[in-house]
């Protein structure tokens, strides 16, 4: 308990450490602007079966009651880089008058690091504690100061830490429950051209904190059958900042607001199949609360609105993986996995903040174990972004923004598992 207790000690500078890596503009690399990579080896199988799969301490993301198939002491480092890439096309914009549409824009995404750090440990035959700090929503993207689009969107930025105390018990040979406090930091930076008269520059800057849990249970009813569910709450988080408009001549302001953040809640069904000592097949449908992503509209302490909302209007999702692992030896283990990720993005609401549409995963990955203490993960991700259109209405009217949209992304992922 020793070394547990000195983990505990050191997060919040591991915390930051994650807000630092994550703080580069990034594509979100599942639909809507959930962030899936919070296991190296999950992503090798495209996270099919994940709740049911305890390979290492990455499963207490996935589902809390697994860590109970994990005996001693485990920690799992990783972190991903993500490569998006997208175009927009302007297929007839409309600026207020006097202003010039402006030229298609440029990829408005980065390359990022995403780490995820997590810690299991068996205090007895029955109880099991657990620690973890990842990422799991972040949107990031900038577009040219004059591209066609920037009455919608130049500057967004999304990103989230969080923190997961956890504990967990196991029942029987075959049975556990478990759970999680999460504990999230939630920052905000969102800029868009607005006229009144000249063009100026809208900003928006808050942040925020919240709690939310997550539980799960765990069961192998029959050797070789595993399976698991998984239960994420819904996070409503109250930020605080500024409304900033500079030039505009007549609209002008510099004034605090909040604004309320509703992340959804996530359920996760999963199951695993041995074939044989060799072979495991896998599957997971996971459930997307998106419809609590409404509006983003900001107020003044007093409550007065400060702007029309923006619509978003997202819609609940499920996405469906499979995938396959096969144990070569006692040194190589190597997985493959594809996903289908519905996007919860509409034709009537859909931004160029987040240029979503249904994606297509394709992955793959390998664990090569060094000895009984060390092993190291590697895998790697393309995913299909389908081709959608935008065309919505900003300024009051002034400015309609309409577009195509198409777009991919590129994961390479590594991490580190160590057990004592």
């Amino acid at each position: 308990m020793k070394f547990a207790q000195s983990f505990c000690r050191t997060l919040p500078a591991l915390a930051l450490l994650a807000a630092g890596t994550c703080l580069t503009p990034n594509a979100a690399d599942a639909a809507g602007f959930y962030i899936q990579e919070q296991s190296v080896s999950g992503l090798g199988a495209a996270f099919a079966g994940q709740a049911a799969t305890p390979r290492d301490a990455s499963v207490l993301f996935f589902n809390p009651a697994a860590i109970t198939q994990l005996p001693g002491t485990n920690i799992n480092a990783g972190v991903h880089v993500l490569i998006g890439e997208a175009e927009l096309t302007d297929t007839g914009t409309t600026a207020p008058p006097g202003i010039a549409v402006g030229p298609d824009g440029d990829n408005p995404f980065d390359p990022a690091a995403v780490p995820n750090l997590y810690l299991t440990h068996q205090v007895t035959d029955s109880l099991w504690l657990g620690i973890g700090v990842g990422a799991p929503f972040g949107l990031g993207n900038e577009y040219d100061d004059n591209a066609f689009n920037r009455y919608d969107a130049i500057e967004s930025s999304l990103q989230t830490v969080e923190v997961y105390p956890t504990i967990a018990y196991q029942f029987n040979d075959w049975l556990s429950i478990g759970g999680s406090l999460i504990y999230q930091y939630v920052d905000v930076k969102l800029t868009n051209a607005a006229w009144a008269g000249t063009e100026g520059l809208q900003t928006l800057t808050a942040d925020g904190r919240t709690f939310g849990y997550n539980v799960g249970i765990y069961a192998e009813p029959i050797e070789g059958t595993q399976l698991g569910i998984d239960y994420r709450s819904r996070t409503n988080t109250e930020l605080q900042g500024r409304l900033l408009v500079q030039g505009s001549t007549g609209a002008d302001v510099d004034i605090s607001g909040s604004s309320g953040l509703h992340l959804p809640d996530i359920a996760t069904f999963s199951a695993a199949q041995e074939l044989n000592e060799q072979w495991k097949v896998m599957g997971s449908a996971t459930w997307f609360g998106w419809n609590s992503f409404e509006d983003i509209q900001v107020r003044t302490a007093a409550g007065t609105l400060l702007n029309p909302p923006v619509i978003q209007n997202y819609q609940t999702t499920w996405a469906y993986s499979i995938g396959a692992e096969y144990e070569y030896n006692d040194t190589w283990t190597f997985r493959a996995g594809y996903q289908f990720d519905e996007t919860p993005t509409t034709d009537l609401y859909r931004t160029s903040r987040t240029p979503d549409g249904d994606r297509n995963w394709f992955t793959g990955g390998f664990t090569y174990t060094l000895d009984d203490q060390w092993s190291f993960d590697f895998a790697g991700a393309y995913i299909d972004i389908a081709d959608e259109e935008i065309n919505v209405s900003r300024n009051n009217g002034l400015a309609n923004v309409q577009a195509d949209t198409e777009g991919h992304v590129f994961i390479l992922s590594t991490g580190l598992n160590y057990k004592f």
